[in-house]
Protein backbone atom coordinates (compact mmCIF):
# COMPACT_ATOMS: atom_id res chain seq x y z
CA UNK A 1 0.00 0.00 0.00
CA UNK A 2 2.92 2.28 0.55
CA UNK A 3 3.76 1.88 -3.30
CA UNK A 4 0.70 2.47 -4.11
CA UNK A 5 0.42 5.67 -2.12
CA UNK A 6 3.31 6.58 -3.61
CA UNK A 7 1.47 6.88 -7.60
CA UNK A 8 -1.57 8.82 -5.58
CA UNK A 9 0.89 11.25 -4.54
CA UNK A 10 3.07 11.24 -7.43
CA UNK A 11 0.06 12.03 -9.78
CA UNK A 12 -2.61 13.30 -7.87
CA UNK A 13 -5.43 11.97 -9.38
CA UNK A 14 -6.50 8.76 -11.98
CA UNK A 15 -9.01 8.64 -14.48
CA UNK A 16 -12.26 6.46 -14.31
CA UNK A 17 -13.64 4.65 -17.53
CA UNK A 18 -15.65 2.09 -18.10
CA UNK A 19 -14.16 0.38 -20.89
CA UNK A 20 -13.05 -3.01 -19.74
CA UNK A 21 -11.54 -4.37 -23.22
CA UNK A 22 -7.40 -5.07 -21.27
CA UNK A 23 -8.28 -3.71 -17.57
CA UNK A 24 -10.27 -0.93 -16.31
CA UNK A 25 -8.82 2.53 -16.83
CA UNK A 26 -8.14 3.02 -13.55
CA UNK A 27 -6.04 0.10 -12.83
CA UNK A 28 -3.27 0.33 -15.59
CA UNK A 29 -1.45 3.74 -14.23
CA UNK A 30 -0.57 1.47 -10.94
CA UNK A 31 0.74 -1.27 -13.19
CA UNK A 32 2.76 0.89 -15.43
CA UNK A 33 4.63 2.48 -12.84
CA UNK A 34 4.38 -0.39 -10.36
CA UNK A 35 4.07 -3.61 -12.31
CA UNK A 36 2.14 -6.49 -11.75
CA UNK A 37 0.71 -5.37 -8.15
CA UNK A 38 -2.35 -6.73 -6.49
CA UNK A 39 -5.26 -4.52 -7.60
CA UNK A 40 -6.77 -5.27 -4.09
CA UNK A 41 -5.10 -2.47 -2.90
CA UNK A 42 -6.57 -0.33 -5.20
CA UNK A 43 -9.87 -1.19 -3.88
CA UNK A 44 -8.73 -0.87 -0.50
CA UNK A 45 -8.08 2.43 -1.11
CA UNK A 46 -10.93 3.53 -2.90
CA UNK A 47 -13.55 2.17 -0.42
CA UNK A 48 -12.06 0.98 2.61
CA UNK A 49 -10.90 2.90 6.01
CA UNK A 50 -9.12 5.09 5.89
CA UNK A 51 -9.65 6.02 2.52
CA UNK A 52 -7.32 7.21 0.02
CA UNK A 53 -9.29 7.72 -2.23
CA UNK A 54 -12.75 9.03 -3.22
CA UNK A 55 -15.02 10.14 -6.80
CA UNK A 56 -15.02 13.41 -8.21
CA UNK A 57 -14.92 15.01 -11.74
CA UNK A 58 -11.46 15.89 -11.18
CA UNK A 59 -9.89 15.89 -14.79
CA UNK A 60 -13.00 13.72 -16.13
CA UNK A 61 -14.48 10.79 -13.97
CA UNK A 62 -11.56 10.53 -11.20
CA UNK A 63 -10.27 8.93 -7.85
CA UNK A 64 -8.85 11.61 -6.13
CA UNK A 65 -7.56 12.07 -2.42
CA UNK A 66 -10.08 12.97 0.28
CA UNK A 67 -8.27 16.57 0.51
CA UNK A 68 -8.27 17.09 -3.34
CA UNK A 69 -11.93 16.53 -3.69
CA UNK A 70 -12.20 19.58 -0.80
CA UNK A 71 -10.32 21.25 -3.51
CA UNK A 72 -13.20 20.98 -5.52
CA UNK A 73 -15.84 22.14 -3.92
CA UNK A 74 -16.01 25.63 -5.72
CA UNK A 75 -16.58 23.33 -8.86
CA UNK A 76 -19.68 21.94 -6.97
CA UNK A 77 -21.20 25.06 -5.82
CA UNK A 78 -21.29 25.87 -9.85
CA UNK A 79 -23.57 22.33 -10.99
CA UNK A 80 -26.31 24.66 -11.69
CA UNK A 81 -24.37 25.96 -14.48
CA UNK A 82 -20.94 24.15 -15.17
CA UNK A 83 -22.83 20.73 -15.24
CA UNK A 84 -23.51 19.48 -18.41
CA UNK A 85 -27.11 20.64 -19.54
CA UNK A 86 -29.03 17.59 -19.13
CA UNK A 87 -27.65 17.26 -15.56
CA UNK A 88 -28.31 20.87 -14.38
CA UNK A 89 -31.82 20.48 -15.34
CA UNK A 90 -32.41 18.11 -12.30
CA UNK A 91 -32.24 21.47 -10.44
CA UNK A 92 -35.58 22.41 -11.56
CA UNK A 93 -37.53 19.32 -9.76
CA UNK A 94 -36.42 19.72 -6.08
CA UNK A 95 -38.87 17.54 -4.72
CA UNK A 96 -37.31 14.68 -6.86
CA UNK A 97 -33.99 15.62 -5.48
CA UNK A 98 -35.15 15.67 -1.91
CA UNK A 99 -36.69 12.19 -2.45
CA UNK A 100 -33.65 10.54 -3.60
CA UNK A 101 -31.10 12.67 -0.48
CA UNK A 102 -33.92 10.90 1.26
CA UNK A 103 -33.79 7.22 0.23
CA UNK A 104 -29.60 7.36 -0.67
CA UNK A 105 -29.73 8.74 3.50
CA UNK A 106 -31.78 5.80 4.56
CA UNK A 107 -30.48 3.02 2.94
CA UNK A 108 -26.95 3.97 1.18
CA UNK A 109 -24.90 2.87 -0.07
CA UNK A 110 -27.00 2.03 -3.32
CA UNK A 111 -26.60 2.07 -7.02
CA UNK A 112 -28.71 4.53 -9.67
CA UNK A 113 -31.24 1.89 -10.63
CA UNK A 114 -31.93 0.56 -7.31
CA UNK A 115 -32.77 4.28 -6.64
CA UNK A 116 -34.82 3.78 -9.63
CA UNK A 117 -36.87 1.09 -8.65
CA UNK A 118 -37.39 2.87 -5.24
CA UNK A 119 -37.77 6.45 -5.87
CA UNK A 120 -39.89 5.97 -8.86
CA UNK A 121 -40.36 2.75 -10.46
CA UNK A 122 -42.55 3.37 -13.09
CA UNK A 123 -40.31 5.51 -15.29
CA UNK A 124 -37.69 3.45 -17.88
CA UNK A 125 -35.40 4.74 -20.22
CA UNK A 126 -36.39 5.06 -23.85
CA UNK A 127 -34.60 2.00 -25.26
CA UNK A 128 -35.03 3.86 -28.96
CA UNK A 129 -31.79 6.41 -28.27
CA UNK A 130 -28.40 5.67 -27.47
CA UNK A 131 -26.41 7.24 -24.82
CA UNK A 132 -27.63 9.94 -22.39
CA UNK A 133 -31.43 8.71 -22.18
CA UNK A 134 -31.20 8.73 -18.77
CA UNK A 135 -34.37 8.60 -16.66
CA UNK A 136 -34.99 11.52 -14.36
CA UNK A 137 -34.04 9.76 -11.05
CA UNK A 138 -30.70 8.86 -12.55
CA UNK A 139 -30.27 12.70 -13.70
CA UNK A 140 -31.13 12.99 -10.42
CA UNK A 141 -28.47 11.28 -8.84
CA UNK A 142 -26.08 13.26 -11.21
CA UNK A 143 -26.65 16.24 -10.32
CA UNK A 144 -26.11 15.66 -6.66
CA UNK A 145 -22.76 13.93 -7.45
CA UNK A 146 -21.83 17.27 -9.14
CA UNK A 147 -23.16 19.20 -6.71
CA UNK A 148 -21.15 17.38 -3.52
CA UNK A 149 -24.03 16.30 -1.15
CA UNK A 150 -23.17 12.32 -2.61
CA UNK A 151 -20.48 10.61 -3.38
CA UNK A 152 -19.36 7.23 -4.78
CA UNK A 153 -18.98 4.55 -1.54
CA UNK A 154 -17.80 1.84 -4.18
CA UNK A 155 -18.34 -0.02 -6.72
CA UNK A 156 -20.60 -3.49 -7.89
CA UNK A 157 -19.38 -6.09 -10.17
CA UNK A 158 -20.67 -4.40 -13.04
CA UNK A 159 -18.81 -0.98 -12.38
CA UNK A 160 -21.92 1.05 -11.32
CA UNK A 161 -21.51 3.54 -8.27
CA UNK A 162 -23.08 2.75 -5.13
CA UNK A 163 -23.98 6.06 -3.73
CA UNK A 164 -23.65 7.46 -0.31
CA UNK A 165 -24.04 10.75 1.54
CA UNK A 166 -20.99 12.62 1.09
CA UNK A 167 -20.44 12.88 4.74
CA UNK A 168 -19.96 8.85 4.90
CA UNK A 169 -17.72 8.63 2.90
CA UNK A 170 -15.38 10.85 3.28
CA UNK A 171 -13.40 11.02 5.93
CA UNK A 172 -14.57 13.25 9.24
CA UNK A 173 -11.65 16.03 9.82
CA UNK A 174 -11.76 16.58 5.73
CA UNK A 175 -15.46 16.59 5.41
CA UNK A 176 -15.70 19.42 8.21
CA UNK A 177 -12.61 21.28 6.85
CA UNK A 178 -13.47 24.62 5.81
CA UNK A 179 -13.98 25.27 2.41
CA UNK A 180 -10.87 27.51 0.70
CA UNK A 181 -11.99 30.67 -1.44
CA UNK A 182 -11.94 29.20 -5.15
CA UNK A 183 -8.60 31.29 -6.01
CA UNK A 184 -6.83 28.97 -3.32
CA UNK A 185 -8.41 26.03 -4.24
CA UNK A 186 -6.98 26.21 -7.85
CA UNK A 187 -3.82 27.26 -6.83
CA UNK A 188 -3.65 24.24 -4.59
CA UNK A 189 -4.65 22.10 -7.72
CA UNK A 190 -2.59 23.96 -9.68
CA UNK A 191 0.38 22.93 -7.68
CA UNK A 192 -0.87 19.35 -7.97
CA UNK A 193 -0.52 19.48 -11.49
CA UNK A 194 2.76 21.22 -11.84
CA UNK A 195 3.96 18.49 -9.40
CA UNK A 196 2.85 15.69 -11.10
CA UNK A 197 3.84 16.88 -14.90
CA UNK A 198 6.91 17.91 -14.00
CA UNK A 199 7.32 19.97 -16.66
CA UNK A 200 4.56 21.37 -18.58
CA UNK A 201 2.50 24.56 -20.47
CA UNK A 202 0.04 26.85 -19.01
CA UNK A 203 -2.51 24.20 -21.56
CA UNK A 204 -1.10 20.99 -19.95
CA UNK A 205 -1.34 22.11 -16.57
CA UNK A 206 -5.01 23.48 -16.58
CA UNK A 207 -6.28 20.75 -18.31
CA UNK A 208 -5.13 18.14 -15.34
CA UNK A 209 -8.19 19.80 -13.25
CA UNK A 210 -9.90 21.42 -16.34
CA UNK A 211 -9.18 24.46 -15.30
CA UNK A 212 -10.20 27.85 -16.89
CA UNK A 213 -7.35 29.45 -18.95
CA UNK A 214 -7.88 32.82 -17.25
CA UNK A 215 -8.04 31.16 -13.21
CA UNK A 216 -5.02 29.08 -14.18
CA UNK A 217 -2.59 31.69 -15.47
CA UNK A 218 -3.04 33.52 -12.45
CA UNK A 219 -2.21 30.39 -10.46
CA UNK A 220 1.47 30.06 -12.58
CA UNK A 221 2.03 33.53 -11.94
CA UNK A 222 1.28 32.96 -7.94
CA UNK A 223 3.03 29.80 -8.07
CA UNK A 224 6.34 31.56 -10.25
CA UNK A 225 6.68 34.31 -7.68
CA UNK A 226 6.29 31.69 -5.08
CA UNK A 227 9.24 29.56 -6.42
CA UNK A 228 7.76 26.75 -7.14
CA UNK A 229 7.97 26.70 -11.09
CA UNK A 230 10.10 28.72 -12.93
CA UNK A 231 9.73 29.75 -16.61
CA UNK A 232 11.86 27.20 -19.13
CA UNK A 233 12.29 26.69 -22.73
CA UNK A 234 11.46 23.03 -24.39
CA UNK A 235 13.64 22.77 -27.59
CA UNK A 236 11.10 22.65 -31.11
CA UNK A 237 8.58 24.43 -29.06
CA UNK A 238 7.45 28.69 -28.37
CA UNK A 239 5.24 28.29 -26.04
CA UNK A 240 6.29 28.66 -22.30
CA UNK A 241 6.67 25.77 -20.34
CA UNK A 242 7.25 25.75 -16.20
CA UNK A 243 8.89 23.29 -14.16
CA UNK A 244 8.34 22.43 -11.11
CA UNK A 245 10.78 22.94 -8.17
CA UNK A 246 10.71 19.47 -7.38
CA UNK A 247 11.69 17.74 -10.81
CA UNK A 248 14.03 15.31 -10.86
CA UNK A 249 16.48 15.25 -14.08
CA UNK A 250 18.81 12.57 -13.98
CA UNK A 251 21.38 12.23 -16.78
CA UNK A 252 19.90 8.55 -18.12
CA UNK A 253 16.15 7.42 -17.24
CA UNK A 254 15.64 3.22 -17.31
CA UNK A 255 12.28 2.36 -17.82
CA UNK A 256 9.85 0.53 -19.19
CA UNK A 257 5.84 0.89 -19.58
CA UNK A 258 2.45 -0.14 -21.31
CA UNK A 259 0.70 3.43 -20.84
CA UNK A 260 -3.16 2.86 -21.52
CA UNK A 261 -4.84 5.92 -23.45
CA UNK A 262 -6.55 7.72 -20.08
CA UNK A 263 -3.03 7.62 -18.47
CA UNK A 264 -1.98 10.79 -16.98
CA UNK A 265 1.14 11.20 -18.70
CA UNK A 266 -0.59 10.71 -22.72
CA UNK A 267 -3.83 13.27 -21.14
CA UNK A 268 -2.65 16.12 -22.75
CA UNK A 269 -2.24 14.98 -26.47
CA UNK A 270 0.03 18.06 -27.50
CA UNK A 271 2.51 17.66 -24.57
CA UNK A 272 2.84 13.96 -25.76
CA UNK A 273 4.07 15.79 -29.67
CA UNK A 274 5.91 18.00 -28.32
CA UNK A 275 7.74 16.34 -25.66
CA UNK A 276 7.58 12.54 -27.33
CA UNK A 277 7.11 13.11 -31.10
CA UNK A 278 4.73 11.07 -30.53
CA UNK A 279 0.93 11.47 -32.51
CA UNK A 280 -1.05 9.82 -30.49
CA UNK A 281 -5.30 9.66 -30.94
CA UNK A 282 -7.89 7.17 -29.17
CA UNK A 283 -9.24 5.60 -31.74
CA UNK A 284 -12.45 3.42 -29.55
CA UNK A 285 -14.87 5.97 -31.14
CA UNK A 286 -13.35 5.82 -34.96
CA UNK A 287 -15.31 3.49 -37.34
CA UNK A 288 -12.98 0.07 -37.64
CA UNK A 289 -12.09 0.53 -41.08
CA UNK A 290 -10.89 3.96 -40.83
CA UNK A 291 -8.78 3.33 -37.69
CA UNK A 292 -5.01 3.22 -38.20
CA UNK A 293 -3.28 1.22 -35.17
CA UNK A 294 -6.41 -0.32 -33.61
CA UNK A 295 -9.21 -0.54 -30.64
CA UNK A 296 -7.46 -0.04 -27.61
CA UNK A 297 -4.24 1.13 -28.23
CA UNK A 298 -1.04 1.57 -25.48
CA UNK A 299 1.76 3.32 -26.25
CA UNK A 300 5.09 1.69 -24.95
CA UNK A 301 7.25 3.63 -23.34
CA UNK A 302 11.37 2.72 -23.56
CA UNK A 303 13.85 4.89 -21.27
CA UNK A 304 13.07 8.27 -22.47
CA UNK A 305 11.47 7.58 -25.57
CA UNK A 306 7.82 6.17 -26.85
CA UNK A 307 8.88 3.78 -29.25
CA UNK A 308 6.15 1.89 -30.71
CA UNK A 309 2.28 1.16 -29.72
CA UNK A 310 0.37 -1.72 -29.33
CA UNK A 311 -3.32 -2.71 -29.62
CA UNK A 312 -4.68 -5.41 -26.78
CA UNK A 313 -7.52 -7.03 -25.68
CA UNK A 314 -7.92 -9.41 -22.63
CA UNK A 315 -9.81 -12.71 -23.99
CA UNK A 316 -10.81 -13.47 -20.86
CA UNK A 317 -12.61 -16.85 -21.60
CA UNK A 318 -9.88 -17.82 -23.71
CA UNK A 319 -7.48 -17.12 -20.64
CA UNK A 320 -5.54 -15.01 -23.66
CA UNK A 321 -3.49 -11.36 -24.05
CA UNK A 322 -4.62 -10.94 -27.68
CA UNK A 323 -1.77 -8.54 -29.17
CA UNK A 324 -4.16 -7.31 -32.43
CA UNK A 325 -1.25 -5.25 -33.95
CA UNK A 326 1.90 -3.74 -32.80
CA UNK A 327 4.25 -1.42 -34.01
CA UNK A 328 7.14 0.67 -34.19
CA UNK A 329 7.92 4.37 -34.12
CA UNK A 330 10.30 5.82 -37.10
CA UNK A 331 13.57 5.73 -34.15
CA UNK A 332 12.81 2.75 -32.14
CA UNK A 333 15.93 0.83 -31.15
CA UNK A 334 16.78 -2.87 -32.64
CA UNK A 335 15.64 -3.93 -28.76
CA UNK A 336 12.28 -2.60 -29.41
CA UNK A 337 10.43 -5.83 -29.73
CA UNK A 338 12.07 -8.12 -26.95
CA UNK A 339 11.34 -5.34 -24.60
CA UNK A 340 7.41 -5.15 -25.54
CA UNK A 341 7.27 -8.67 -25.05
CA UNK A 342 8.58 -8.61 -22.08
CA UNK A 343 6.36 -6.22 -20.77
CA UNK A 344 3.02 -7.97 -22.61
CA UNK A 345 4.31 -11.31 -20.82
CA UNK A 346 3.77 -9.25 -17.60
CA UNK A 347 0.70 -7.62 -18.03
CA UNK A 348 -0.44 -11.72 -19.30
CA UNK A 349 0.21 -12.38 -15.73
CA UNK A 350 -0.17 -9.55 -13.99
CA UNK A 351 -4.16 -9.99 -15.42
CA UNK A 352 -4.44 -13.68 -14.87
CA UNK A 353 -4.24 -14.90 -18.54
CA UNK A 354 -2.47 -17.65 -19.52
CA UNK A 355 -0.91 -16.95 -22.81
CA UNK A 356 -0.10 -14.21 -25.52
CA UNK A 357 -0.72 -14.46 -28.94
CA UNK A 358 0.53 -12.32 -31.39
CA UNK A 359 -1.92 -11.34 -34.68
CA UNK A 360 -0.13 -10.97 -38.21
CA UNK A 361 -0.79 -6.98 -37.58
CA UNK A 362 2.06 -4.25 -37.97
CA UNK A 363 6.19 -4.32 -37.99
CA UNK A 364 6.74 -5.35 -34.81
CA UNK A 365 4.50 -8.75 -34.67
CA UNK A 366 6.91 -11.09 -36.84
CA UNK A 367 9.98 -10.56 -34.48
CA UNK A 368 6.96 -10.51 -31.60
CA UNK A 369 5.81 -14.20 -33.06
CA UNK A 370 9.73 -15.25 -32.92
CA UNK A 371 10.09 -14.16 -29.35
CA UNK A 372 6.84 -16.00 -28.69
CA UNK A 373 7.80 -19.41 -30.15
CA UNK A 374 10.87 -19.29 -28.22
CA UNK A 375 8.57 -18.58 -24.74
CA UNK A 376 7.39 -20.90 -22.17
CA UNK A 377 4.18 -18.56 -22.01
Amino acid sequence: MRQVQSVIDRVGLIQIDSVNVLARAHLMPLFSRLGAYDTALLTRAAEKRPRRLVEYWAHEASFVPPETHRLLRWRMERADKDAWPGVRAAAGNPELLDAVMEEIERSGPVTAAELGDRVDPDHVPDKKHWGWNWPPVKTAVEYLFWSGRITAASRTNQFARRYDLTERVLPPDTHAAPSLDPEEAILALMAISARAHGVGSARCLRDYFRLGAKEASAAIETLVKAGLLSEVEVEGTSAPWYLHADARRPRRIRARALLAPFDPLVFERDRLEDLFGFHYRIEIYTPKAKRRFGYYVLPFLLDEAIVGRVDLKADREGSALLVRGAFAEEAAPPETAAELFAELELMAGWLGLERVVIEPNGDLAPRLAELLAGSPV
